[in-house]
Parts: C-alpha cells; structure tokens; sequence
C-alpha cells in the first residue's frame, strides 16, 4: 500500500476537492468539506478498502492523510 494510492482512494469521500491539492501532510479536518458526515465517509471506506475499522479515538488523533495511512497500515 502506497500514500499516493490511500490518498486516491478519498475521491468519493472530498468529492468537491481538486484531489491534485491533497498531500500527504494535508490537514484534512481544515478541508472546507471536512463534517462529521465525512468523518464517518472516511470510516466507511477505510472499512471496505482495507478491511480496517478505524475508531472514533482514532479518527480524533488522526489529522493527516499520513496520520490516517499510519494508523490503516498499523492494522494491516
């Protein structure tokens, strides 16, 4: 698994976000799209793509798409 890859992955979740702008160190909680509806968006497809089930402490600590490649890849 790759953080290119992780971060494509979060098209259906940003779907008003130009995807060519997100990084790996982009503070995804400062995204104008970013609700607790996305929250659980990310949750969910984190679940179906990696079979991961990341938690609600764990979204909290998360605020990076690299935290957020970490913590899925610590569970892989």
């Amino acid at each position: 698994m790759e953080i290119k890859e992780f971060i494509e992955k979060f098209e259906d979740v940003f779907v008003d976000t130009d995807m060519s702008t997100l990084e790996p160190n982009t503070l995804f909680r400062e995204l104008d799209e970013w609700t607790s509806m996305t929250a659980l968006a990310t949750m969910a497809m984190v679940s179906d793509e990696y079979d991961v089930e990341l938690t609600a402490d764990e979204m909290r600590h998360a605020n990076t798409f690299q935290d957020l490649f970490d913590t899925v890849k610590s569970h892989l």
